[in-house]
This record gives structure tokens, sequence and C-alpha cells, in this order.
């Protein structure tokens, strides 16, 4: 949020507003600052730095596909999406602290301006927090011919770049993920959170006889998700994974589907235009669950 083509304008000053309200100490932003067939023009990137900013808190902003896996596509104006990759790690991550008039500091897995600054790292409280440029789109992953060509007038050489690009930053994601729960590990916390955009390919389990996750449209998230299991299983604590690009709140144990799910696994679904909502998650370390969860109806009048 907002898409324009959804007319989400008039309902974003109340969430922002509603968020301004609260008692949060900090928000993270999962992806999505247009939608996903508006052009991607420089103008996006610089709007939503400005919403981020009328934050009072700080933001942590994870990036989504639509400001840079689906550019290539006609009718974002058929850019290219590594160009504007760059662009956006330049604009939205013009300091080292977060977003937001109140700032935090963060621990970034590249440098300004460079590959995998958009990767962040915090710790809050006896939670260790991790943003990942994961998005939609199936991770930038070329899986198939159509993802390569649909609905884009990209040739073989801007699909073999983008397939380079996906195989270099899941690499990334991966090595940034062990060192989240290297830390976790090391300061004894009591949860982990990490943010991503895409929704990864989770096994619905009211599709019995389809394992979604094996889906082509998901494979870009396979390798990143089987260290994710690996790494919950050998931590004492809470996991809570937090996606959108669904556009739908949901909450639920689906890692992995088994007759014994992973019980220290949660998994949070964002909303998403046109439901301009938000989720505020409370932390405390002397519960079990350690994460309460709790959808925020934001009231848009009429």
């Amino acid at each position: 949020m907002p898409y324009k083509k959804a007319g989400d304008a008039p309902k974003l000053p109340a969430v922002l507003a509603s968020l301004n309200a609260s008692d949060i100490a900090f928000s993270m932003y999962d992806g999505d600052i247009k939608d996903g067939s508006s052009t991607c023009n420089d103008t996006v990137y610089t709007d939503a730095l400005t919403m981020f900013n009328s934050m009072k808190k700080p933001v942590i902003y994870v990036p989504g596909d639509n400001e840079w896996t689906d550019c290539h596509r006609s009718n974002n104006g058929s850019m290219n999406p590594l160009e504007r990759l760059a662009h956006l790690r330049r604009v939205l991550y013009p300091t080292v602290n977060s977003l937001g008039q109140q700032t935090m500091a963060l621990q970034h897995q590249g440098t300004l301006g460079q590959p995998y600054v958009e990767n962040t790292r915090f710790t809050y409280g006896s939670v260790v927090f991790a943003g990942f440029n994961m998005p939609g789109s199936n991770n930038n992953h070329m899986g198939t011919p159509k993802q390569c060509t649909s609905k884009s007038k990209r040739n073989q050489a801007d699909c073999d770049a983008a397939e380079a690009e996906y195989v270099a930053r899941d690499a990334a994601n991966r090595q940034w993920l062990k060192a989240t729960f290297d830390q976790a590990h090391s300061s004894a916390a009591k949860g982990v959170v990490l943010v991503v955009q895409g929704e990864p390919g989770f096994d619905v389990a009211e599709t019995e006889d389809i394992d979604d996750s094996q889906s082509p449209d998901v494979t870009g998230y396979r390798a990143f998700m089987a260290d994710v299991e690996a790494q919950t299983r050998n931590f004492g604590g809470q996991v809570l994974f937090v996606h959108g690009d669904q556009h739908v709140f949901k909450t639920d144990k689906p890692l992995p589907r088994t007759l014994k799910p992973l019980m220290n696994f949660t998994r949070v679904e964002t909303f998403g235009s046109p439901s301009l909502h938000w989720v505020k998650i409370t932390v405390n370390p002397a519960s079990a669950n350690v994460f309460q969860i709790e959808p925020v109806l934001v009231q848009h009048g009429k």
C-alpha cells in the first residue's frame, strides 16, 4: 500500500494516523510501495520515502516485488529491474539508521548504496529482528520461460542477468539468516522475527492432494525456507515469520505441514491493498508464545 489502481490514496492518511497514535516502538513495512501495473518512475521511491518519514517512530523498510522485480513489465514502463533495485537501494536506504522522524540504528549486510544494504538486523529487548530482500514473483528467479517473458519485452540476456542476480542474492540472504540466528543464540534471545515480502509457498492444508510448496511459481524460495526450518528446529525460542504479497491477514503454524508441526514457528501475513490496516505485535518474553498478534482495523470514513 498504497495502490493507485485500487484508489488507496484517500485511505492512507488514516493508516498513518493510526500508527502515529499508537504506542508502538517501531514499525516494519514488508514491501510493495506501489501496485504491480504502474510505472516504476523515480517519484514512486521519493513518495515512499516521504510516507515513511511522516511516521513518528522508526520505520524499517523491506523491499517488495512491485518496486523492482516486476518493473520489466510493459505496463510498468519496461524498465530494467536491476537498475531499479540499484535506485531503490540509493533512495530508500539513505543512512545506516531506520527511516521515520525518530530513528534507530540498524545493521546492514551491505554498505550504503551497494548490494544487500536493504538486508537489515537489530535487537530490541530480547528479540532479534531481520529484514530480507526476498520479494514476490518467485524471488526474481527465472524458474520457467514464462517467468522470464510474461507481460514483458525481456530477451534471454535480460533474463540471464536476472537469474544471476537471484542466485547471488539468495546466497546472501541465507548468509544473513545464519548470522541472525547466530546472534540470537549468542544473546540468548527469546525470539527471532524474520520479515520478507514474498509469500514463499507455504503448503495450504485445504489442498490435501497438492503440495503448494512444490509449485514452479515458488522454486526461488526453497533453499532459504529449508534453512529457516533447520534454524528454527535448532532454536529454543519462538520464530515469527512475517510476509505480505497475498494481501490477506493470516496467522498460523504452517511449517511443515505434517502431523507434528513446528510449534515454535508462526507465520503472519499482513494486510495489503485494498485492505489498508496494520498488524500489531506485542512481545512478552515471560510468555511461552513470546509474540501476541493483533490485527488493527483502521476506520477510513465514508
